[in-house]
């Protein structure tokens, strides 16, 4: 197996030592992604980090470098499986979809849904984007005092955007769900995931009766429209590819070699692409806008590229390639706010990464938090900068220097869906409103997906 260090291998990784019991347990509580920034810089791109007391204690090696990161999700790709406790609770609460399934499962999944996927089809999106955009900017006209949180602002529009896309009419029925529901999952699976000692999930405790009651109405919401489906298929939303919503295309999907997707795999996929899809794009979003309104220089010159191109009409697919400047914002705020900050798998086989030997069985995480900030990669890396972005640039830099949307054979489905959303539904916003940041700082921590803990309010001026 070649190595990523040709020099010799080492057998213990550097790491902190934490506290005497619990090691370092207490910081990754507090402030995970702190913890994990300060592990690279006090100890190298390969770190092994303890957390627990004595008989529950988890260790696990945290992989900075690109060549690192590539090694786990590319080139050994196989070797390094989601097979870790964060894996197996998503697994528990949403199911076996295309973000938890392995080996066969997946490979049957994946050919079933890539198809729901391809440039074309997604490109026929752009409308249904552009009409819950253009809402959300005469919302904004009448907010009274001008100021709105971005974060419950995009979380709203990217949720709205992705149920109109799935569930075409059923729109409203299931944003209120997953607005009430989803927090509720996301906060328990974390906690489940990293807790040393796990209570059963059919004991009646409080926790896992509330868990229980929001899964069971997601599930049945999901059901419901599947049924639906089954039973009508082909009506979908103006502005979605022959007329059809992505459920409705998942109902029909299969082929000889695969079969189709019975209605608990649709459900999964459906609740996958629901919670974590409109997460992660909001997430973009809400800190393009915030990062824009704190550096109005930038602000200004992307305006300008949005009245050059587009004049009076609305963005459309084709318009994703002719507004370089507000891509290269969007990716840099991506590399500051990257939605999924910690990526988690576990090794099968004994192997070696950077010159040290991980054994079997060691849980590894890659974290783009930490590798997009590294100080190799990235000149003072905390500072915003979309000229990072320029292609010139882009091409000199390794392929894992930045990889939000993972990499792989296990990179996001969803991509492109994911940029050509954020593109058109941030040059709607931004060519209405102009914004100034009332918060300079937003507070985060790592949950499934990147949270804001705290508000990222801008004020609004309507141009």
């Amino acid at each position: 197996m070649p190595l990523i260090n040709p020099s010799p291998v080492r057998a213990t990784v550097p790491g902190p030592a934490g506290l005497p019991v619990i090691g370092s347990l207490l910081d990754l509580r507090r402030d995970s992604l702190g913890a994990f920034l300060r592990a690279r810089r006090e100890h190298g791109d390969l770190v092994r980090l303890e957390a627990g007391p004595p008989g529950l204690r988890s260790v696990f090696y945290a992989v900075f470098a690109p060549e690192g990161v590539q090694q786990v999700l590319a080139t050994q790709a196989a070797n390094f499986r989601k097979e870790h406790p964060l894996y197996e609770e998503v697994r528990q609460s949403f199911g076996n979809g295309l973000l938890t399934s392995q080996d066969t499962d997946y490979l049957r999944q994946r050919r079933l849904v890539q198809p729901l996927f391809t440039r074309r089809r997604v490109d026929g999106y752009a409308t249904a984007i552009s009409a819950e955009a253009d809402a959300v900017t005469a919302r904004w006209r009448t907010v009274q005092d001008g100021v709105v949180d971005l974060v419950p602002e995009m979380n709203r529009l990217a949720l709205r955007t992705v149920a109109r896309i799935l569930f075409g009419l059923d729109v409203e029925a299931a944003v209120a769900a997953i607005h009430r529901c989803a927090p509720v999952i996301n906060d328990y699976v974390v906690r489940r995931a990293y807790a040393p000692l796990k209570v059963p999930r059919d004991w009646p405790t409080p926790g896992n009766l509330r868990a229980r009651r929001v899964t069971d109405e997601l599930n049945a919401l999901c059901d419901r429209i599947i049924a639906e489906r089954r039973a009508a298929p082909g009506a979908g939303p103006a502005g979605a590819p022959d007329h059809q919503d992505l459920l409705s295309l998942l109902v029909a999907a299969g082929n000889e070699e695969d079969g189709a997707l019975d209605a608990t795999e649709i459900r999964e996929q459906v609740l996958i692409f629901l919670l974590a899809g409109h997460e992660t794009t909001a997430t973009s979003m809400a800190f393009t806008l915030h990062l824009l309104a704190r550096h109005p220089h930038e602000q200004t010159r992307i305006r300008a590229e949005l009245v050059s191109v587009l004049g009076d009409r609305a963005p459309t697919a084709a318009d994703l390639d002719r507004l370089p400047r507000l891509t290269q914002a969007l990716k840099e705020s991506m590399r500051l706010f990257p939605p999924a900050p910690v990526v988690s798998r576990r090794a099968v086989e004994a192997t070696e990464v950077a010159g040290f030997a991980l054994p079997a069985g060691a849980d590894v995480v890659v974290a783009p938090w930490v590798t997009h900030r590294h100080p190799d990669l990235w000149e003072d890396p905390e500072r915003f900068d979309p000229d990072r972005f320029a292609p010139v640039r882009e091409a000199e830099r390794h392929r894992y220097a930045w990889f939000p949307f993972g990499g792989g054979p296990r990179a996001c489905i969803g991509q492109h869906f994911s940029m050509l959303e954020s593109v058109l539904a941030l040059a709607t916003l931004l060519r209405s409103h102009e914004l100034t940041a009332v918060d300079q700082r937003v507070p985060v921590a790592a949950g499934i997906t990147l949270q804001a803990t705290g508000p990222a309010r801008v004020r609004l001026r309507a141009l």
